[in-house]
């Protein structure tokens, strides 16, 4: 693999607390039993200083809190922990940094405190404007609170917010689903995310699965809250995720444009593209916090391997066929380092079952492909 111009590249941070597990959460989340902010927020930096000659001269264009629940972080702790990283890295001028936030743990003191110390995008996870579906999904905050958080952060001075919302909840309606989109509208956030409730392995819903509404209906949901964003002037820009003009997610973009990320934190993933060697790496670190903790206290980087050119394609098309207007030729070679040439057969197969087309070096995938995405990746397995 050769690779040619510099990849672009974030960085992840992970915040594994949360007050409560929702039983729809795979999300690497444990319970907050005592504060351990100080011990972790060291391990992070120090796992950071750790990854630095595997990045040497690189810059960083986003910051990203995920969790877990980041916007449980005290101020002062996320404010040293900005400073530092900052001291250690090449912050680019523009560099967007976002917190995912939930609504039943901030206040306009606190979101002016993340604020200041450098957060300029928050993430909202409102997931719903109605009490008794958030109830439902083990949510800790009201629709209330939802509220008063969205006009919160914008008081707090944040222009650039999105907000999270789900469809197809345990018995909505298509009328409910409607009501969340149009109440999220209302809200003029600048981004929002709008995505489907899935019963994944390993949570409390998987295990008692809830009565969810049924295909025909929740693919109804999605189309007519997809048509409302549109109307309201969201671009869909991704499978889940829309934007006012200029507002997109540069953080999202990149993981899904396969550009490089570093992963700080317990259970966070990290890919690193080393141009002279012409290798890409995947780590991953120990998922309980704990865990984590020891590791990084023994020097160590956790799990390390090597990607294979098999699966640098297949995980590139994982994530550049999420994009709504599809991805340049081009960009195949530049982020993967491999010729265009060698999934040639693989385009054309797509092309003739018309899942997908070429137009000026741009592959997009057709209305089919799209409702086929699952077929259209296994091409390229």
């Amino acid at each position: 693999m050769q690779f040619s111009q510099a990849i672009p590249l974030s960085l992840y941070v992970h915040y594994p607390w949360c007050i409560e597990k929702c039983p729809y959460c795979d999300f690497n989340s444990h319970t907050l039993k005592n504060d351990q902010e100080k011990i972790y927020l060291n391990a992070l930096i120090k796992q950071l200083e750790q990854i630095l000659p595997s990045i040497w001269g690189r810059s960083i264009q986003s910051i990203f809190f995920g969790g877990g629940t980041p916007s449980l972080i005290s101020e002062e702790g996320l404010h040293n922990f900005l400073s530092q990283a900052r001291s250690l890295l090449n912050f680019q001028p523009q560099i967007e940094i976002t917190l995912e936030a939930n609504p039943g743990t901030v206040d306009f003191n606190k979101f002016k405190g993340f604020r200041e110390a450098g957060v300029n995008r928050l993430s909202i996870g409102i997931q719903s404007f109605n009490d008794e579906k958030l109830k439902s999904l083990g949510r800790i905050h009201s629709a209330d609170d939802a509220y008063i958080a969205t006009e919160k952060a914008k008081e707090a001075g944040f222009e650039n917010f999105n907000l999270d919302l789900m469809f197809a909840l345990p018995n909505q309606s298509l009328e409910q689903s409607l009501f969340d989109v149009k109440t999220a509208i209302k809200l003029a956030p600048p981004h929002l995310s709008h995505y489907q409730l899935t019963l994944e392995p390993n949570t409390a819903f998987y295990k008692n699965p809830p009565t969810l509404p049924k295909d025909d209906l929740a693919w109804e949901m999605q189309l007519i809250c997809q048509q409302e964003l549109s109307n309201a002037g969201y671009h869909q820009y991704e499978v889940s995720a829309y934007s006012k003009t200029q507002f997109q997610c540069l953080h999202n973009l990149n993981y899904w444009q396969f550009g490089d990320y570093i992963g700080l934190g317990a259970g966070a993933h990290a890919k690193i593209t080393e141009p002279p060697a012409g290798k890409i790496y995947r780590t991953q670190m120990p998922a309980s916090p704990s865990g984590y903790i020891e590791v990084i206290a023994k020097n160590k980087f956790g799990k390390i391997e090597q990607v294979t050119e098999n699966e640098i394609v297949f995980e590139f098309m994982l994530n550049a066929l999420r994009l709504t207007d599809g991805f340049e030729l081009s960009l195949f070679e530049w982020r993967t380092g491999l010729k265009i040439t060698v999934i040639t057969k693989k385009l054309d197969y797509i092309q003739a079952k018309n899942w997908a087309y070429i137009c000026k070096q741009r592959l997009v995938l057709t209305q089919q492909g799209k409702a086929f995405l699952n077929n259209v990746l296994q091409v390229f397995i």
